[in-house]
C-alpha cells in the first residue's frame, strides 16, 4: 500500500466488522529512537488462539464477502521491510490489539498519508463509535475523542455533512501542526506552546 493510513483503515475496518464499539488508535513518532509505532486497540469479538495463530496467513479471514484476508499480512510485510514487526494480542470477547513498529527513517517506509480520512471513514461507518486518537511526534501531542465531541454537539450527529467536514479539517490541521517548526528550533520535536509566544 502506498500509505500507512490505508493499513490503519484496514485494521479499523476489521475491528468494526468484529463488533467493536470502542476503538483506540495511537501513532507515536519517536524521532530520537528512529521508531514509528502504530497501535489499534478495540473491544470487538476478539480471536481465539487458533485464529490468532493463523491471522498472518492471507488465506485466513472471517469475512464472508471474500475468501482472502490481506490486511494483516500486508501490514506485517510493510513493517518487516522497515526493520519493524507486527504484534497482535487478542482474546475472545475482550477485543484485539494490533501494534506495528517501523524504523522511522527507513527508505522503504511508506508515508503516513491521509490519517484524517481514515478516522473520518471510521466515524461515518459507525457514528456512535467511541473513537479516540492520539498522535505524538517527539514532544508534541494531539488527542481527539469522538465522545468528547459528541458531548459538545449534543443532539447533532457526528456524521452530519457540515460536522464531518469540520471534523476532517480539524483532524488534518492538528495532525499537520505536529510537524510544524518554529524559528527558535527548526525541529518537529519543538514544543507546541513555543509557537504561540
Amino acid at each position: 500500500m502506498r500509505e500507512l493510513a490505508l493499513h490503519l483503515l484496514d485494521v479499523a475496518q476489521n475491528a468494526l466488522e468484529a463488533g467493536a464499539t470502542r476503538l483506540a488508535i495511537e501513532i507515536e513518532e519517536d524521532l530520537a529512537a528512529d521508531r514509528l509505532t502504530i497501535s489499534v486497540v478495540d473491544n470487538g469479538r476478539g480471536m481465539d488462539a487458533e485464529l490468532l495463530a493463523k491471522v498472518r496467513d492471507p488465506f485466513t479471514t472471517t469475512r464472508t464477502t471474500r475468501r482472502v484476508g490481506l490486511g494483516i499480512p500486508l501490514l506485517t510485510a510493510a513493517a518487516e521491510r522497515c526493520n519493524g514487526k507486527v504484534e497482535i494480542a487478542s482474546q475472545p470477547g475482550q477485543g484485539t490489539a494490533v501494534m506495528a513498529t517501523f524504523q522511522h527513517s527507513h527508505i522503504d517506509r511508506a508515508p503516513l498519508g491521509d490519517v484524517a480520512g481514515t478516522l473520518v471513514t471510521a466515524i461515518l461507518a459507525k457514528p456512535e463509535l467511541e473513537l479516540t486518537y492520539r498522535h505524538r511526534v517527539g514532544e508534541r501531542e494531539f488527542v481527539f475523542s469522538a465522545a468528547e465531541l459528541r458531548e459538545q454537539l449534543g443532539d447533532v450527529p457526528l456524521n452530519l455533512g457540515p460536522v464531518i467536514q469540520w471534523v476532517r479539517e480539524y483532524l488534518s490541521e492538528n495532525i499537520a501542526a505536529l510537524y510544524e517548526t518554529d524559528e527558535t528550533n527548526a525541529s518537529p520535536t519543538s514544543n507546541v506552546e513555543s509557537q504561540d509566544e
